[in-house]
């Protein structure tokens, strides 16, 4: 397998401009995991694992998000645009955005997904009850995460 140094350092910087602990990409059967690992006399040292991802040797992360019935494709699913933390309110002492069993409409911010130091508001796609909140407040996410529901 060739490695792709270039596509490392991305993946390393990308996990210091996010605060995430681990990363990982997938085209076709391979695949880059960069962790932060341990510290070494005060420097971090960052890994890369390349691997096939059906590896029963590599632990998978688990998306602990989303219970396994709801996926992105459900039609009220809120998924995530991007990589970031998840804060349910505008600030620590303020009231939830949308908590559960609360009526939004379409437009409404749900939740922020603070990402490179940028608080990115995320609007709701339809009017609904908000039936699931599936992230805590602060929690990092990825990519696709189920976030919430709206029926």
């Amino acid at each position: 397998m060739k490695i792709d140094s270039k596509a490392i350092k991305q993946l390393a910087k990308l996990l210091d401009e996010t605060g995430l602990n681990e990363i990982e990409v997938a085209e076709g059967e391979q695949m880059i995991r960069v962790n932060k690992g341990a510290m070494i006399a005060g420097a971090t040292v960052a890994a890369a694992a390349p691997s096939m991802p059906s590896d029963p040797t590599v632990p998978q992360a688990a998306n602990t998000s989303a219970p396994d019935t709801v996926t992105g494709d459900h039609p009220g699913a809120v998924t995530s645009p991007m990589v970031g933390t998840a804060y349910a309110s505008p600030e620590p002492s303020a009231p939830n955005f949308a908590p559960k069993g609360s009526q939004v409409s379409e437009g409404d911010t749900l939740l922020i997904i603070e990402a490179m130091k940028v608080m990115n508001p995320i609007k709701a796609h339809k009017s609904g009850t908000v039936t699931q909140v599936l992230f805590e407040n602060g929690q990092p996410i990825e990519f696709g995460d189920v976030l919430m529901v709206i029926e």
